[in-house]
């Protein structure tokens, strides 16, 4: 039987994309295509008064101009980005589209759009999270008048936690959720040290390549097909067709190439398209520019979080208080409960107590970026965890592995871990060469942190049929962004005992294609793989089916081989696949096709750990930070393609570099923009990154495929944290705000705070 799990295989999607040969929707021209191009509003507050679009709709090309009034003639403005196509009567951040024009060509749709007049009336914004939180605040959207603000109301009870009611807290603060356990004020009372801190984190694009682009086509059916750049068709047509009051049926999503999208890229600007394309009866396309991905798409929000720790001198760890606000910009939906769990279950405090706001700001509203909100609660938690093992004389890696959280520990909500590898990957960490030979050096510094991901689970299908040529064909509705179509058609091939070259592996539309959950989470080869498992075997049961009666041999004595099914000892005496293929799928064979289904319901996590060794330099005189050295050490359950898993490792790394080093969006007081474009937003470049080292440990899941993990997520948590702790075991200071730039880095060492 053919093995090809654990090889380092290539990604199947690489050479199309090296070679240009990848269509995205930007690439899609079809007849009758018009244009569009969105007017944006340059204030971050404001009722819009009055908007003229005669001068617009003159321009030569000019086909259309909607506003949000055309769109959404009456009821409350929507709670949701995705659902809030035009601002209607009041404006709530800066960049928030108002207008449409819709044109013959691109160039017509930009000259147009700069015609249009709009009258606003500013009102006061507030941008800082902990203003918006006070009563006297401006009121960005009153709660009363949004149905959303039910379901918000309804994650305030949380198990083992307090019921928070967000109604009578101040009208910006949307959600509130509260874990305890046991009595802090006891823990501290008990602790030999106790240490405060405040720490802050700034909003982080995810920076992809390709900015949002979506082409809408009407159908003669009333409904609508969208060929986006999508990480997850089904949400996606789902969020599409309630905004626009279609049955799910009648939007059909076709999933494109995803130039990037690290969790930016669930549904955005499709509802918008659809329901300009179904005004006007013709293929609408919208691409945004780079400008406008900064100003109206869905970064990482911003967080702080106040920490209040405790612990004794023998290491133990006696008490956790957390007051964590994450800053959700112009609509709800932050990670408030996630970074709350991984906060107060990394490791086992004896007594916590965590409160986490979510908080409305005039800022784009935000969403997912690789393990939403755990990079931030683990840059905090382990540079207070490096603190605490300092003052009470510990090595923090080995203060660390003392109180990490083991197989069965309770989560702070109660639930308790399922298998994990927190203390595994904290062993090899704690052996590691980086590690131990580390000396102190002028101006060098080593650093230690570990986070992890609880991983995804989500319903999935998939399908496996035999092709005329004895070749399989895989049909899936999961997105392949990071290799994952490679990984799954390396699934199927083990099972059908089948080289890799054998199995082909197909996308299909929203209207076609077996379920599956957005490519994000690190839960699209944990459960879609199990899928395919599971179509492949059932695939391999109808083929040794056949093969049993043309071979006159029980199914258990057969062995399938490259292109064939034969029976054991005896090579002889076999039947190709494409054989079976003939018989199967000709006008009177003798045989149904064989066409494998397989379905996945996955109820338990499976969560992942990296531990991450940083080791800096850091220059006095100018501030900077360079990374000399970093080891990632990752729990990956099993490494079903090595060479993919690292790929991912690396690509974390690098993202969490820019987290610690580079990256954060920023406002001005009254809410404008200030470094919206490529010029002024700061990414890591390749010369700034160092040399990864990545190191595997694996530790097979109980439940994914052949052992498999997600591992997408974990490599970008502790990256800054690592880098933040050995920064302070160079200069003797702790900075406690993202990203850790030369001016911060000299403020703390003059012993002053910068903003």
């Amino acid at each position: 039987m053919t093995t090809v799990l654990g090889k380092p295989l290539k990604r199947r999607d690489a050479e199309p994309k090296l070679r240009g040969e990848a269509r995205y929707a930007d690439d899609l021209h079809l007849p009758g295509l018009l244009h569009a191009r969105l007017v944006t509003s340059p204030y971050a507050h404001a009722r819009i008064v009055r908007i003229d679009c005669d001068a617009a709709r003159r321009t030569p090309g000019v086909v259309a101009v909607f506003t949000g009034h055309d769109l959404l003639p009456e009821g409350p403005e929507p709670a949701e980005r995705a659902r809030h196509l035009l601002a209607r009567d009041k404006v709530i951040y800066a960049g928030q589209p108002v207008a449409i024009v819709v044109a013959e060509s691109a160039y017509a749709a930009a000259d147009a759009a700069a015609l249009l007049s709009i009258e606003y009336e500013e009102l006061p914004a507030v941008v800082d999270p902990l203003s918006a939180m006070t009563p006297e605040a401006p009121v960005i959207r009153p709660k009363e008048l949004e149905g959303e603000w039910a379901e918000a109301g309804m994650h305030a009870t949380v198990a083992g936690g307090e019921e928070l009611d967000v109604r009578r807290l101040p009208a910006n603060v949307t959600n509130a959720v509260r874990f305890e356990r046991g009595n802090v004020v006891q823990g501290f009372a008990s602790a030999d040290v106790v240490i405060e801190r405040t720490y802050r984190t700034p909003f982080v694009h995810q920076a992809y390549l390709e900015p949002h682009a979506s082409v809408a086509v009407p159908r003669p059916d009333g409904g609508v097909t969208v060929y986006t750049t999508t990480q997850g068709q089904f949400y996606c047509r789902n969020v599409t067709a309630t905004t626009l009051g279609l049955p799910h049926e009648l939007v059909t999503i076709v999933p494109m190439e995803v130039g990037g999208g690290f969790g930016g890229k669930t549904v955005l600007l499709e509802p918008l398209v659809a329901a300009v394309a179904l005004r006007l009866g013709r293929p609408v396309k919208l691409v945004l520019t780079r400008t406008e991905e900064f100003l109206l798409a869905t970064p990482a929000p911003a967080a702080i979080f106040e920490l209040k720790a405790g612990a004794r001198r023998d290491g133990t760890l006696t008490g956790l208080r957390a007051r964590v606000i994450f800053d959700s910009g112009a609509y709800p939906g932050a990670p408030v409960n996630i970074a709350l769990l991984l906060l107060g279950g990394t490791y086992r405090w004896e007594h916590l107590d965590l409160l986490g706001y979510e908080v409305l700001t005039n800022k784009p509203g935000t969403g997912a970026y690789r393990a939403p909100g755990v990079p931030q609660a683990t840059f905090a938690l382990e540079q207070l965890i490096d603190e605490l093992a300092r003052a009470i004389g510990q090595d923090p890696l080995e203060l660390r592995l003392r109180n990490a959280a083991r197989t069965g520990d309770l989560q702070p909500n109660g639930v308790p871990w399922p298998p994990i590898g927190l203390v595994d990957v904290l062993e090899r960490a704690h052996q590691h060469p980086l590690w131990r030979s580390r000396q102190r050096r002028p101006n060098e510094g080593w650093g230690i942190a570990v986070g992890g991901w609880p991983g995804g689970i989500e319903p999935c299908a998939a399908n496996i049929r035999l092709n005329h040529d004895g070749t399989f064909t895989v049909t899936l509705g999961a997105v392949d962004i990071t290799g994952t179509h490679t990984v799954l058609a390396m699934i199927a091939a083990e099972v059908l005992g089948q080289p890799v070259e054998r199995i082909q592996v197909k996308l299909l539309p929203s209207d076609t294609a077996p379920y599956a959950g957005m490519s994000g989470g690190s839960k699209i080869t944990y459960t879609v793989g199990l899928a395919v498992q599971a179509a492949a075997e059932d695939a391999r049961r109808q083929l040794l089916e056949i093969a049993a009666n043309e071979l006159e041999a029980a199914p258990e004595d057969l062995e399938l081989a490259e292109g064939a099914i034969r029976v054991r000892g005896m090579p002889d005496r076999q039947i190709t696949l494409r054989e079976i293929a003939h018989m199967s799928m000709v006008f009177g064979g003798k045989y149904a096709p064989v066409y494998g289904t397989g379905r996945s319901v996955v109820r338990q996590q499976s969560p992942g750990f990296d531990a991450q060794i940083a080791h800096v330099a850091v220059d006095p005189e100018t501030g900077e930070v360079r990374v000399l050295d970093l080891v990632a050490i990752q729990d990956v359950g099993r490494a079903l393609n090595p060479a993919l898993v690292e790929e991912q490792v690396h690509g974390g790394v690098g993202q969490g570099i820019g987290w610690a080093l580079h990256e954060a969006m920023r406002w001005s007081e009254n809410g404008q923009p200030l470094n919206p474009s490529f010029l002024d937003y700061d990414l890591p470049k390749a010369s700034q990154l160092p040399s990864i080292a990545v190191e595997l440990v694996e530790i097979p899941s109980p439940i994914g495929p052949f052992g498999a993990k997600g591992v997408g997520e974990p490599p970008v948590v502790p990256t800054a944290a690592a880098i933040a702790n050995a920064i302070a075991d160079a200069i003797g200071v702790h900075l406690s705000e993202l990203p850790i730039t030369p001016e911060r880095v000299l403020a703390a060492l003059r012993g002053r705070a910068v903003s």
